[in-house]
């Protein structure tokens, strides 16, 4: 066995990213602070072609060094957005017929394997702050609750860990 090179990849360049086909998905950040989740978000949602991102509230906005640390360039092709509290983007985008899903634990969320999506309704995923999670505000305008069944003695991931497991569920369920 041996590791592939960078060239023997068949990665696409960031123009050739740029105008590739995007998967009907935007992810909105609810105040989450620390650059280097965002930075790893930013890298997730290049590496499954997410269409956009939303940068809510004290969320972090590139340029920033410890943003592309963990980013490598993604903050540069992933579309992204900034409103001023995730409400207002999950608003705009339900407005646009998106599907809003919270990732959050609730006394009615669902677990992300019986999660089913209509390919052909776009859908918006929200992460929350680190210790406080989704907004209420939020929470009201959501569609419904997701969260990753969990068998340890932790009932949370870090948002960045839980922003790969979710979005590569979405890819595999549209496609992606």
């Amino acid at each position: 066995m041996r590791k592939l090179r960078t060239e023997e990849l068949q990665r696409l360049s960031p123009a050739d990213y740029r105008e590739a086909a995007k998967l009907p998905v935007a992810v909105i950040l609810d105040q989450v602070r620390s650059m280097h989740n965002v930075g790893s978000v930013f890298r997730t949602a290049d590496a499954f072609r997410i269409g956009q991102l939303w940068l809510c509230g004290i969320t972090p906005r590139p340029p920033h060094r410890e943003i592309h640390k963990t980013a490598l360039g993604a903050e540069d092709t992933v579309p992204w957005h900034e409103a001023p509290d995730a409400a207002s983007a999950a608003s705009a985008l339900k407005s646009q017929g998106y599907r809003i899903l919270c990732i959050e634990q609730t006394d009615r969320s669902i677990p992300l394997p019986a999660l089913r999506l209509d390919p052909q309704q776009p859908v918006a995923v929200v992460f929350g702050h680190e210790i406080d999670g989704v907004s209420e505000a939020v929470l009201a305008l959501a569609d419904a609750a997701v969260e990753i069944p969990q068998h340890g003695t932790k009932h949370s991931l870090n948002v960045s860990v839980a922003a790969g497991i979710v979005l590569y569920a979405l890819a595999q369920q549209l496609g992606g």
